[in-house]
């Protein structure tokens, strides 16, 4: 991503995130406070830690792997095909056997939590496919990521619609009839809706054009300087790293690299081996 008058220090280059009726104020999407706090007592905010497990009673596909992000972070998971990054996205959602090791939410042990529990504790995930539920329209979709909530949702949905305005102008239209890049952009709104404290994306930009997939780069950065973690799964790996806080490189479901994004890029094996030189 090439700078421009508007990047700021985390790469964004859009000046239409902010929202110039409120001079530029960013508004907070989930529960929590803004602002970027450091993690609880020295321990991150959420921690998959030393997870070893697969699917079922299946081999083994994590081996003693550890992510971890904290309040108001982008931790990136970035690595080769078959290196287990989505699964190490489900098994800290709880999609999957984790054998040994634990997932820890804010202080907490949630490995034994189901999904929806972990839902109602703060976590959305967007998976990857099948995200949105085609035959419904694009404001009905953001209406079922809610169905958990007992609040008024107005003022949530608005805030969606102030993050993705293409959303309100197709807010009739059936979502199967929208782009990829606007059906991600619903998948990720429906997410927020649950007014999330850790928002986790498995591959976001999956088969969207350069331009669609900086713009969603660009809206990710907007959610996580109001405070919500971001945990992101991407093959584009170099982009991903540009505007993560913290990257993690899989190989074989194990930990090979963990740093700063900017660290990462800047590693000469790290660019050799899996950012194309």
């Amino acid at each position: 991503m090439s700078k421009s008058p508007y990047q700021d220090a985390r790469g964004n280059k859009d000046a239409s995130i902010t929202n110039p009726k409120a001079g530029g104020t960013l508004k907070s999407y989930g529960s929590q406070s803004q602002g970027k706090p450091g993690p609880r007592d020295g321990q991150p905010y959420l921690i998959g830690d030393k997870m070893t497990g697969g699917y079922g009673t299946g081999a083994d596909i994590l081996h003693d792997c550890t992510i971890s992000v904290n309040e108001g972070e982008i931790a990136v998971i970035v690595g080769p095909n078959g290196a287990g990054k989505s699964t190490a996205m489900k098994a800290v959602f709880g999609m999957l056997n984790v054998r040994t090791g634990a997932v820890r939410l804010d202080g907490e042990d949630i490995t034994n939590l189901t999904p929806q529990a972990r839902v109602a504790k703060g976590m959305a995930f967007v998976p990857q496919t099948s995200n949105i539920f085609t035959s419904m329209t694009v404001e009905e979709n953001l209406e079922m990521g809610a169905f958990l909530r007992r609040d008024d949702i107005t003022k949530t949905m608005e805030q969606v619609y102030e993050l993705f305005p293409i959303l309100r102008d197709k807010r009739l239209q059936p979502a199967g009839e929208l782009s990829g890049g606007q059906r991600q952009q619903v998948a990720v709104g429906r997410a927020l809706m649950t007014k999330p404290r850790l928002l986790m994306l498995d591959e976001p930009t999956a088969g969207v054009s350069p331009i669609v997939m900086d713009e969603l780069f660009d809206r990710i950065i907007e959610v996580a300087r109001t405070g919500i973690s971001i945990l992101m799964v991407e093959q584009n790996a170099r982009q991903a790293l540009e505007i993560a806080d913290k990257g993690y490189v899989l190989v074989q479901g194990r930990n090979a690299f963990t740093d700063t994004g900017k660290a990462l890029l800047d590693d000469p094996e790290v660019r050799r081996s899996f950012l194309g030189g």
